[in-house]
C-alpha cells in the first residue's frame, strides 16, 4: 500500500465563513483547499502551495486543526491528512489549479457547509466553535 501525505487548510473569514473548493469530475464534491504534498516539500509548504493553486489566495499557517488517517483500498493508498488553520495574507479568489481538478471556490457559512459537505463538516468538527476547538487525531477507516 502506497503512503500519501495530504495537506489542507481551514480558513475562516471575519464572519466565521469557511473557504471551500469544489472538486470536479464524475464524483464532484466540496472540500477544503488542499492536496498531495510533493516530494521535497514540507507539509506546511504543500498546504500553502495547494491553497494558492486552488483558491488564488496567499496564506500563512496559524496552527494545526487535525491529523487524520485513512485507507483508500480501491486506490491501494494509505493517506495521512493534515489540516492546518490559516489566514489570508494576499491574493484574490480565483482558481489557478494546474491539474484542472477545481471547478469552483467560495466562502460558505456553517449551515451551508452542513448541506454541501456533511461528512467532512462532522469529521473536522466544523459545526463547533472553531476558536475553542483543539487539534485532534482520528483514524477514519478500516485497516486493509
Amino acid at each position: 500500500m502506497r503512503r500519501v501525505d495530504v495537506a489542507s487548510v481551514l480558513i475562516h473569514d471575519e464572519h466565521g465563513c469557511i473557504l471551500v473548493v469544489k472538486n470536479g469530475g464524475p464524483s464532484a464534491y466540496w472540500g477544503l483547499p488542499g492536496g498531495a504534498v510533493e516530494q521535497g516539500e514540507t507539509l506546511e509548504q504543500g498546504a500553502i502551495r495547494e491553497a494558492k493553486e486552488e483558491t488564488g489566495y496567499d496564506i500563512a499557517i496559524t496552527g494545526l486543526s487535525s491529523l487524520r488517517e485513512m485507507y483508500f483500498t480501491e486506490r491501494e493508498s494509505h493517506a495521512l491528512i493534515i489540516t492546518f488553520t490559516a489566514k489570508i495574507i494576499g491574493g484574490s479568489i480565483q482558481v489557478q489549479d494546474p491539474d484542472n481538478d477545481i471547478v469552483d471556490v467560495r466562502w460558505i457559512d456553517k449551515d451551508t457547509a452542513m448541506e454541501l459537505m456533511p461528512e467532512l463538516t462532522e469529521m473536522l468538527r466544523l459545526n463547533s466553535d472553531h476558536d475553542k476547538s483543539l487539534a485532534f487525531y482520528a483514524f477514519e477507516g478500516v485497516k486493509p
